[in-house]
């Protein structure tokens, strides 16, 4: 009877835990904060002996306090973290400890102990519904209720070791690039008081990190015998975490809290850029431009102050007058998203040579990212406007099989198919999509829609 209950409940616990994930969090992509964080954490994995290129990065949409690796050599940073950080340091003390969870395999040893974890709670639950179909349904709903409380604890007995030598090599990557360890035991003290709160108080962060004082002692100790405490981040990483900082809560802010934070007796290049921000995400535009102009007037050789332009400019109806602003952006940085809103506006433009422009834009931009939905998504409609139906059909497929909508990759490939030259590497590539998301595969079942 326990076995048929838990075989029940797995699946559903799982599926709805997943769901609430996928809702509660999205990923945010910004060249600015990107190439930020890529500066930033580029040495730590040199110092590390990992490869760079190995490593991604991913910054996600929600205001909660988190960092963490999943899925190999894959960096997590939520929004929330940021924002909340006082110093560069602090960040950066948050990147090299998560450096360290990769370096020393802790995301092989973290499955095994998440598994631990996920069985203990799933015979919590089990026995929880055996209560109730008992009739002890108050029992029943305690065992409910506590399972998630019983999996943590498992979960943590094989994690503090982890986050001890976590800690230990971010101080040794921070000292071997001279940048001063300080930052990640003043980001755990500023936070300790959470260990003292209920566990629906506290942050993530410090579910997955539970903090103790000796740990924190510890932490502080080995970071004064590096000797940098007192050493300060150049003026580049300072101003870099001030404009990030500013971005984020100007984008992800109420307006009143932009102007708490940011007032406009403040005339400070963070403080007006994030204003300028706020201005344009609710529609105060001509005070968005005023701000971003003035930003201009000031650094005219900043890509990202065109970048915003050409958004503003863009998402007002002004497709027209955003295509010089990207230009300009490029003109200073060469990076795939500049040229993704570049193909955009020059589609949406739609005059002579655009269309063939922005074709050349969004195929530079999957070269350097080949999984990007958005740009596949683009790509298609650009091809649409050309008459190259059979193509847009296939860039179609793209964009669905990277979000892994199989279903839709499967019929729009299946249409490029019957249209395409054959034994061309455009209808080869339409076969190999159809051949991953044929629905007849073991691998497949559950990803097809009624």
């Amino acid at each position: 009877m326990a076995r048929t209950a838990l075989r029940f409940i797995a699946p559903v616990i799982i599926s709805l835990l997943m769901t609430t994930s996928a809702l509660a969090q999205g990923l945010l992509r910004d060249a600015e904060i990107e190439a930020t964080l890529r500066r930033w954490t580029d040495p730590i994995l040199v110092a590390a002996d990992l490869q760079p290129g190995d490593v991604q990065m991913f910054l996600i949409n929600d205001p909660s306090l988190n960092a963490f690796v999943a899925g190999g050599q894959r960096i997590h940073l939520h929004s929330g973290l940021i924002i909340a950080a006082d110093t560069p340091e602090q960040v950066l003390g948050v990147i090299a400890h998560e450096t360290g969870h990769i370096d020393a395999g802790h995301t092989v040893t973290r499955q095994a102990a998440a598994g631990a974890a996920g069985r203990v709670s799933l015979v919590s639950i089990g026995l929880g519904v055996l209560a109730i179909a008992a009739g002890e349904g108050q029992a029943g709903a305690a065992l409910i209720a506590g399972s998630q409380q019983f999996g943590a604890v498992t979960f943590f007995k094989h994690t503090r070791a982890e986050e001890a030598t976590a800690d230990q090599l971010a101080v040794k990557y921070l000292s071997k690039i001279g940048i001063s360890p300080i930052g990640l035991s003043e980001f755990f003290e500023k936070y300790a008081y959470q260990e003292a709160l209920s566990e629906a108080r506290r942050y993530e962060y410090f579910r997955s990190h539970p903090l103790s004082r000796d740990r924190i002692r510890s932490l502080r100790q080995v970071s004064e015998e590096t000797g940098l405490l007192e050493t300060q981040v150049d003026d580049q990483t300072q101003h870099e975490f001030d404009m990030m900082r500013a971005k984020l809560i100007g984008f992800l802010d109420t307006p009143n809290k932009v102007y708490v934070t940011y007032p406009r007796t403040d005339t400070s290049v963070p403080a007006r850029y994030a204003r300028a921000i706020s201005a344009y995400r609710h529609s105060d535009i001509n005070v968005a431009l005023d701000e971003i102009d003035s930003l201009i007037a000031d650094d005219p050789e900043n890509p990202f102050f065109y970048e915003l332009k050409g958004d503003i400019l863009f998402n007002s109806g002004r497709s027209e007058e955003s295509v010089p602003a990207y230009e300009a952006a490029l003109t200073y940085l060469d990076h795939p998203l500049l040229k993704i809103s570049l193909a955009r506006s020059l589609t949406a433009r739609d005059a002579e040579g655009d269309l063939s422009a922005a074709e050349e834009a969004l195929r530079d931009a999957l070269i350097a990212e080949p999984d990007n939905a958005f740009a596949w998504r683009q790509l298609a409609s650009t091809l649409d406007k050309l008459g190259r139906r059979p193509e847009a059909e296939l860039a179609t497929a793209e964009a669905a099989y990277n979000i892994g909508d199989f279903q839709r990759a499967n019929i729009f490939a299946g249409r490029a198919l019957r249209e395409l030259e054959p034994r061309t590497t455009l209808s080869i590539r339409a076969r190999d999509i159809l051949a991953i998301t044929d629905p007849r595969l073991e691998e497949n079942r559950g990803r097809y829609r009624r």
